[in-house]
């Protein structure tokens, strides 16, 4: 009868080297999450960044002063939306002759 004993307790032992090795292996990811941590930091932080330099150009473009002759020029002769001709009217400061030459081009 201890002969049958010693076989179920040699078993149950290859169990625990396995879940030893398991262990071993989860303890060796997360031992190596630093560097993902820091670079999640950095993707964040140049996120907002580059929101609010987005944001600061969007501002910028508001303070454009444009025309409504304006506008409606490049509405009829571009036949574009009146959002894309004002938009492209303040990111050439105004200027009709710039932003028409824009639409054609671009």
């Amino acid at each position: 009868m201890a002969t049958a004993a010693q076989p179920v307790a040699k078993k149950h032992d290859d169990g625990a080297a396995d879940l030893e090795r398991v262990t071993d292996y989860v303890e060796e990811v997360e031992g190596n999450t630093e560097g993902v941590e820091d670079l999640v930091t950095q993707l964040t932080t140049n996120r907002a960044q580059k929101a609010a330099e987005k944001a600061e150009r969007e501002r910028k473009l508001a303070r454009v002063t444009i025309s409504k002759d304006d506008v409606a020029l490049i509405v009829s002769e571009m036949e574009v939306t009146k959002v894309v001709a004002e938009r492209t009217l303040r990111e050439h400061d105004g200027s009709v002759v710039n932003a028409l030459t824009a639409l054609v081009n671009g």
